[in-house]
């Protein structure tokens, strides 16, 4: 499976990135999943809130855009589009390091594309709970 990181208008730093990607894959095969490619834009609140308008038609900010661009059925393709100053924000406002909210970020879009949703509160907290489960096993 392929994993790529681009950097759109804004730059974070990610340590070890072969790790994370391999650990990306590793995601969806613990979910019984079969991808071939991923790809992670980080961007800024503008770039994104752009892409949120163009193709959601939503005049607000968000930390994470998901793509499922899935062409063969049963193979996941998808795109992550992640505002690197709502990550920030949010790890200011939920007192955690900018680290572990990246990564919680990251792997979210992972489990979106897996089948995980968060639009009701059932649903978001097993959103959490398999985020909370990966940051564990990523940072163990």
């Amino acid at each position: 499976m392929e994993v790529q990181f681009f950097f759109a208008d804004k730059n974070v730093t990610l340590t070890d990135r072969t790790r994370l990607k391999h650990f990306v894959a590793n995601i969806f095969k613990k979910e019984k999943k079969s991808a071939s490619s991923l790809t992670y834009v980080f961007c800024s609140d503008e770039y994104l809130l752009g892409i949120n308008k163009q193709f959601l038609q939503h005049d607000y900010y968000t930390d994470i855009i998901t793509f499922d661009l899935s062409s063969t059925k049963g193979v996941i393709e998808g795109e992550v589009y992640i505002s690197i100053d709502r990550v920030k924000d949010n790890s200011n406002q939920l007192g955690t390091r900018i680290k572990d909210e990246l990564h919680r970020v990251i792997f979210h879009g992972v489990l979106h594309l897996c089948g995980y949703k968060d639009k009701k509160p059932a649903d978001e907290k097993a959103m959490r709970v398999a985020e909370d489960k990966y940051l564990k096993l990523y940072f163990k």
